[in-house]
């Protein structure tokens, strides 16, 4: 990601600690040691933890999707 926004930071940070989580949740430590199961559940979480920070802090910025009114958001 080049020039993250300062919401994307958030994001991320916001997504770092279930990622953790889940790790901590398989007790390894090793990603070369997860399976393919748990490799893309481990991004899976993230990307979830990722859009769902995204999402609410674009509603706490009042740039909610459903109130563009069909119109392009830049």
């Amino acid at each position: 990601m080049i020039d993250p926004t300062p919401n994307e930071i958030a994001a991320m940070e916001a997504a770092s600690p279930l990622a953790g989580e889940y790790i901590e949740s398989l007790g390894k430590t090793d990603m070369a040691a997860f399976t393919y199961d748990e490799w893309m559940t481990l991004i899976e979480v993230i990307i979830t933890g990722y859009l769902d920070a995204l999402i609410d802090l674009a509603g706490r910025d009042g740039k909610r999707l459903n109130d563009l009114n069909g119109e392009a958001p830049f």
